[in-house]
C-alpha cells in the first residue's frame, strides 16, 4: 500500500480535480469555494480508477470526497443493476450520505440514489429497486436481507464505497461486510474511509483493495479564540422553549440561528416572530434581493434574528452577529467552525451556543477533538432568571419613556383627568395602563408543573403487556445521557452463537441508539437480557420489530420474569459495552 500525509490544501479548486461539469454546476450552486484537504487529495485519485483508503477524523468532507467522483463515472442511461453501493454504520448517517448524493446530482437528469436501512419498510426499497436506481446507500444488516432476499443484485457493481469502517467494524459488521465485498465483482473500484486504522481494516484493505492508496489527513481545524463556545443538552421537542428563553436571558446584539433544512428556516422563524422576536430566515431558495434586504436589516438592527441554512449563510459578514446558536448541531465539523465564525468578527467577542440531543453527544465529542477546543456546559435559563430579565426589561421601558419628557407631559395629563374624574389612585392608574399596553401575553413567565412520575407496580404485580405506562425496573443509567435503563429480552441466545457486539450493532442500527444507550448485556442459553433506555420511544419499537440476529428475529420485549441481572450467574455477567 503506497502512502501519502497531506495538510489542508492552499492551491486546488474544485475545477481542478477533473470533476464532471454537472456535477460542478452543483457544488457550486451549494456555494462551495475549495475543497477540504480530504477531498482534493482523493478525488483525482478515485476519477482515476485508483482504490483508495482514507483515514479522517469526522466531519472533514468525506461524503463529498468519495460522492462526487462517483456520480462524476456514473452511467446515467444504466438503471438496470445498482452501479454504485455506499455501506454506513447507522441508519442516520446512510440517509445523510443519500441526501448528499442527491443534492450533488442536482444537475445530472434521471441519476437515482436509494436508501437502504432498517426500520423502513421493505415495500418503498423493493419497488424502487425493480424500478431500477444508480446509487444504493445503506446499512450492512439491511443489505445482507436484500441480498438473501435476492432481491438486490450486486454482480455489475462499479463503486463500493466502506464510510466510517473503524465504526461498521467496532458495531459488529465484519462478517456482513465480508459476505457483501464477497458478493460484488473483484473489478469494481473500493473505497474505504476510517477515523482509525484498526487490525480489521489493514486485513480487508489487504484482502478486498487493490494496490490502494493511502490519504492520512491531519486536521488543522480551530475556533477563534474570542469566541466563547457552549452547549445545551436538550431533548428535540424542547428545542423552541430553550431557544426562547435563552433568547430572553442572553444579551445579544445580532443572532444567526442554523438549522438543517429549508422547510426549518421558515417554520422556526415563524415561531420566533409569534413570540415577539424580529426574525427572518434565508435558504437556498430565497432570491438575491430578498436575500440582500434581509442581511441589510440585520446590519442596520431592524432585524436581530436571522434563521439559515449553511448555506444561505456562506460568506455573510456582519459585524453586529454576537451570537450564533446551532439549533440543529452541524455533522461536518468543518461546517461547525464555518458557522460559529459568522461570530466574533472584527476582533469583538463572540458567542457560539449549540444545541445537542442526547443521541448527538458523539458529535460534540468530534466537534472538540477536531477544534481542540472544549464547549462549555451551560444550563437551561430557569423561570427566575426568564423573570429577571422581563421585569428588569420592563423598568427599562418605564425609565426611557420618562426622560422622553414631551411625550410623558401630555400623558400625565390624561391620567390627571382620569384620577380626578373617576377617582382612582394614580397608581391603579398606572398599572391599568401597563396591563393595556402589555395585551393578553402575561409578563411573567410561570413554572410549569413536573409531568406525574410512572407508579412502579407492587413486587408481584405484572403490568399489562399492551401498558407502555410501566416499564420494568430501572436497572442502571446510560453512560451517554445519565438516562435510566431497563432489562429487555431478546429471543438469540449462546446457541445462535451470538456475541455482546453483535446485539449492540444490530439494535444501535435498526433502531437508531447509540452505543451509548446500552448498559450490561448477559447472554443465556436461549435468550439474552440486555440493559437499554427505560423510555424507549413508540418508533425505536416500530423499528425493531423486523430485526434479526443470526437470521433470528429478536423478538425484544421488556423482561417481565424472575431473570434479571442479579440473579444471573457471575460467569454470564457482562461489563457495560463501551
Amino acid at each position: 500500500m503506497s502512502s501519502d500525509t497531506s495538510s489542508e490544501p492552499t492551491g486546488p479548486t474544485f475545477d481542478d480535480l477533473g470533476l464532471s461539469a454537472g456535477v460542478l454546476e452543483a457544488i457550486k450552486g451549494l456555494g462551495y469555494e475549495t475543497p477540504s484537504a480530504i477531498q482534493a487529495a482523493t478525488i483525482p485519485l478515485l476519477l482515476e480508477g485508483r482504490d483508495v483508503v482514507g483515514l479522517a477524523q469526522t466531519g472533514t468532507g468525506k461524503t463529498a470526497a468519495f460522492a462526487l467522483p462517483v456520480l462524476s463515472n456514473l452511467d446515467p442511461y444504466d438503471t438496470k443493476k445498482p452501479q454504485a453501493l455506499v455501506l454506513a454504520p447507522t441508519r442516520e448517517l446512510a440517509l445523510q450520505v443519500c441526501e448528499a448524493f442527491e443534492r450533488y446530482a442536482a444537475n445530472l437528469p434521471g441519476i437515482r440514489v436509494l436508501p437502504v436501512y432498517g426500520g423502513q419498510g421493505y415495500g418503498p426499497q423493493l419497488t424502487a429497486l425493480r424500478r431500477g436506481v444508480h446509487v444504493v446507500v445503506g446499512t450492512p444488516g439491511r443489505i445482507m436481507d436484500h441480498l438473501d432476499k435476492g432481491t438486490l443484485d450486486l454482480s455489475e457493481l462499479k463503486f463500493l464505497v466502506l464510510d466510517e469502517a473503524d465504526e461498521m467494524l467496532s458495531m459488529g459488521f465484519a462478517e456482513d461486510i465480508e459476505t457483501i465485498l464477497a458478493d460484488t465483482p473483484t473489478d469494481k473500484q473500493v473505497a474505504l474511509f476510517s477515523a482509525t486504522m484498526p487490525r480489521q481494516i489493514k486485513a480487508l484493505t489487504g484482502q478486498y483493495l487493490r494496490d490502494p492508496k493511502e490519504v492520512q489527513v491531519r486536521s488543522k481545524t480551530a475556533t477563534a479564540a474570542n469566541i466563547t463556545q457552549r452547549y445545551l443538552t436538550v431533548s428535540y421537542p424542547q428545542k423552541v422553549d430553550a431557544l426562547t428563553r435563552i433568547l430572553e436571558v442572553e444579551n445579544f446584539e445580532g443572532m444567526i440561528v442554523f438549522v438543517r433544512t429549508k422547510s426549518e428556516t421558515e417554520s422556526l422563524a415563524e415561531k420566533l416572530r409569534a413570540r415577539g422576536f424580529a426574525a427572518a430566515a434565508i435558504n437556498g431558495d430565497v432570491v438575491q434581493n430578498v436575500r440582500e434586504r434581509t442581511v441589510n436589516q440585520l446590519k442596520d438592527g431592524t432585524l436581530d434574528i436571522l434563521v439559515a441554512t449553511d448555506v444561505a449563510a456562506r460568506g455573510l459578514d456582519v459585524e453586529r452577529i454576537s451570537h450564533v446558536v446551532n439549533y440543529d448541531i452541524p455533522t461536518d465539523t468543518e461546517a461547525y467552525v464555518h458557522r460559529i465564525g459568522r461570530t466574533g468578527r472584527a476582533g469583538r467577542a463572540g458567542d457560539a451556543i449549540s444545541f445537542i440531543t442526547p443521541r448527538e453527544r458523539y458529535l460534540l465529542k468530534a466537534i472538540e477533538k477536531a477544534t481542540r477546543s472544549t464547549l462549555q456546559q451551560m444550563d437551561l435559563p430557569s423561570v427566575d432568571e426568564v423573570n429577571a430579565t422581563r421585569l428588569s426589561r420592563f423598568d427599562d421601558g418605564i425609565t426611557a419613556a420618562l426622560a422622553d419628557s414631551g411625550k410623558v407631559g401630555f400623558f400625565r395629563d390624561v391620567v390627571a383627568h382620569y384620577v380626578k374624574e373617576y377617582d382612582v389612585p394614580e397608581i391603579d392608574v398606572a398599572a391599568a395602563l401597563a396591563t393595556v399596553m402589555h395585551g393578553e401575553q402575561p409578563l411573567l413567565l410561570e413554572e410549569q408543573p413536573e409531568p406525574a412520575r410512572r407508579q412502579r407496580p407492587e413486587r408481584g404485580e405484572r403490568p399489562e403487556r399492551g401498558d407502555r405506562g410501566d416499564r420494568p425496573r430501572e436497572s442502571g443509567r446510560s453512560r451517554s445521557t445519565d438516562q435510566p435503563l431497563a432489562t429487555y429480552r431478546i429471543s438469540v441466545g449462546r446457541r445462535h452463537k451470538v456475541e455482546p457486539r453483535q446485539i449492540v450493532g444490530a439494535i444501535a442500527n435498526e433502531g437508531g441508539l447509540r452505543r451509548g444507550d446500552f448498559g450490561n448485556i448477559s447472554i443465556r442459553p436461549d435468550f439474552s437480557l440486555v440493559e437499554l433506555p427505560a423510555d424507549l420511544a413508540p418508533e425505536t419499537w416500530a423499528a425493531l420489530e423486523n430485526t434479526r440476529i443470526s437470521g433470528k428475529l429478536i423478538e425484544l420485549q421488556a423482561d417481565r420474569g424472575p431473570s434479571s441481572f442479579r440473579s444471573a450467574p457471575a460467569k454470564e455477567r457482562k461489563p457495560r459495552h463501551k
